[in-house]
């Protein structure tokens, strides 16, 4: 009986563990969900007021 409350103890413990850590990731997920849509907003507004061309992966400039 006592080996069963040291387990229940411990399995105990490592639930309330994991929630923490369960808890901070939201937290972050979170945070960095709101970065990620101000960063597009930014890209987006940036895209709509540039007026030039964008080179684009491995193309060359004309004058090549």
């Amino acid at each position: 009986m006592e080996k069963l409350e040291e387990q229940i103890a411990h399995l105990t413990r490592t639930v309330e563990d994991l929630s923490d850590v369960v808890a901070r990731q939201e937290t972050e997920i979170a945070t960095l969900t709101r970065r990620v849509f101000m960063l597009m907003q930014r890209e987006g507004e940036r895209e709509a007021q540039a007026s030039g061309g964008v080179v684009v992966g491995e193309e060359r400039p004309p004058h090549y």
